[in-house]
């Protein structure tokens, strides 16, 4: 037996070090960390057990039998993330390049079943150069059969795609169907096409940093839901993101000792918002004066920043909360905003997480970009989501609700479950001087009678007393409460059924 077990730990220390420990030294050299070691710094210390060790690829075509390696560039299994399990799946880059063979993919294909038949997250570890040609159109299948598992675990366990390297072709589309996307900043890329296929076809002369780096996609493309400076920090914060979801659609929210009293008052909210109508102030403030212990995930932070989405704790238990951002174009809603907003909205509602929304929104951004950008699609997806959403929903209108977009903001009309304002709330159709313009167009000409019109229109509509007259809005409430208000109300909901509807599945205006 002894021999047995002495080839045992040899074939395992050769398939540990992946393609040898001179690659490994050349991904160090990059600033990156092996698969293995990634592994290690996202799963607890020693709850990592591995499948598929000894897989190796079978092709033979222009001479690849003569270049096997244990694993086949991908590492997989099952541990945990502070006791919880979690799937995971790394590429090696060590090893060919981390490329998608058949047997490579089969192997990301085991952990994807097993996630769903467990009802557990999967999270995968990309850095890879995309396809091995050498097999053909055998490795353009196995992509297929990875897709073809994210599309069918959509909505059943949360995904989660980690770039920590090149991501390229076919390989984009796997994290693309996930439900969140995170990259490391100066080494990892996502492109379709790198930068030399660029330079042919387009003429283009880009880097890959420039075509499809961390900042490009956490900024301008949204393809990639955050970006952190090195793969430590980054994996740390998946740990910390891991903690705020469920594990599937079946599970609650995970609940997470707190000492913070759901009780305690922030009287300085009650001068959070300024005097002047005009004058920004930040939401994120009252996110966190509202969350336990001020602890808040962002989602998409450096993009559309004109609205706020991420998760919180209210009571222990995960929450997602959305919010108009009065700082950037005065919290107005564009299409960028709008697709931000509805992706989170609908993963909250996929995986029974409760959504608080807070409001500060003058309306829809005008503008011939904006209407030739397809805002009026892209606004209704917003809308859609919040509307279709059965979870607990509880909204805050802190200041402006205008227009449409107080009606999209999980106003009660969207089936929004309690709906409170602040004595500070301004719910009409649009602000007062463009409203008096209209209604009294006749008397533009005439100075003091346009600013008499405008302090009537003022004192009869700039509050929130009508909507709570109709009883669209549940109560009024005093800033400094919020948490406990918000806090009553999601208590009052954790029981909460909607009847629904038989259909296949809607039709969001995509």
């Amino acid at each position: 037996m002894k021999q047995f077990v002495q080839e045992l730990e040899a074939r395992r220390a050769k398939a540990r070090l992946g393609g040898g420990q001179a690659r490994i030294e050349a991904q160090h050299a990059r600033g990156k960390l092996t698969a293995r070691e990634r592994i290690e710094l996202l799963l607890d210390a020693n709850s990592f057990e591995e499948f598929d060790m000894f897989v190796e690829h079978r092709n033979t075509d222009f001479d690849t039998d003569k270049n096997r390696f244990p694993g086949d560039g991908v590492v997989t299994g099952w541990g945990t993330i502070n006791g919880r399990m979690v799937y995971v799946f790394a590429k090696d880059f060590t090893v060919l390049g981390g490329s998608t063979s058949e047997w490579h993919a089969q192997k990301i294909c085991k952990i994807q079943d097993m996630a769903m038949q467990n009802g557990a997250p999967c999270i995968g570890l990309f850095d890879s150069g995309g396809a091995r040609i050498q097999e053909g159109v055998g490795s353009l299948a196995a992509y297929g059969e990875v897709f073809k598992r994210n599309v069918l675990a959509s909505g059943v366990v949360p995904q989660l795609s980690v770039i920590m390297g090149p991501c390229a072709g076919g390989d984009v589309y796997s994290p693309a169907m996930t439900d969140f996307i995170f990259m490391v900043r100066d080494t990892s890329y996502m492109f379709i096409t790198g930068p030399d296929v660029v330079k042919t076809v387009t003429h283009e002369d880009v880097t890959p940093e420039q075509l499809g780096g961390a900042k490009v996609h956490s900024t301008k493309s949204s393809v990639a839901d955050g970006a952190y400076d090195n793969d430590v920090i980054c994996l740390e914060e998946m740990r910390r993101l891991y903690d705020f979801l469920p594990l599937n659609n079946r599970d609650k929210p995970p609940h997470w000792p707190t000492q913070d009293d759901p009780r305690r008052e922030e009287m300085s909210l009650d001068t959070l918002v300024p005097e002047n109508p005009n004058k920004p102030y930040d939401m994120k403030e009252l996110i966190l004066k509202v969350a336990d212990e001020g602890d808040f995930f962002e989602i998409g932070e450096n993009f559309a920043k004109n609205i706020i989405t991420g998760f919180g704790r209210i009571e222990g238990s995960t929450v997602g909360f959305v919010a108009n951002q009065p700082m950037v174009l005065a919290g107005v809603l564009d299409s960028d905003a709008s697709r931000k907003a509805a992706r989170f909205v609908r993963f909250c509602d996929c995986f029974n997480i409760p959504l608080v929304t807070f409001v500060d929104v003058p309306g829809f951004l005008p503008g011939l970009a904006q209407e030739h950008g397809g805002i009026i699609k892209h606004g209704a997806k917003l809308l859609f989501a919040f509307t279709e959403a059965t979870v607990p929903k509880v909204t805050v209108i802190t200041r402006k609700a205008y227009g449409g977009a107080y009606d999209v903001m999980a106003s009660k009309h969207m089936r929004a479950d309690v709906n409170y304002a602040w004595p500070s709330a301004q719910i009409a159709v649009m602000g007062a001087k463009g409203a008096v313009e209209i209604i009294f167009r006749n008397e533009r000409g005439n100075p003091d009678a346009i600013a008499e019109r405008t302090k009537e229109y003022e004192d009869r509509f700039l509050n929130p007393f009508i909507a709570a007259q109709r009883g669209y809005i549940d109560d009024v409430i005093r800033p400094h409460s919020t948490r406990w208000r918000v806090a009553r109300a999601l208590r009052m909901l954790k029981n909460k059924q909607v009847a629904q509807v038989w259909k296949k599945h809607d039709n969001i205006p995509l």
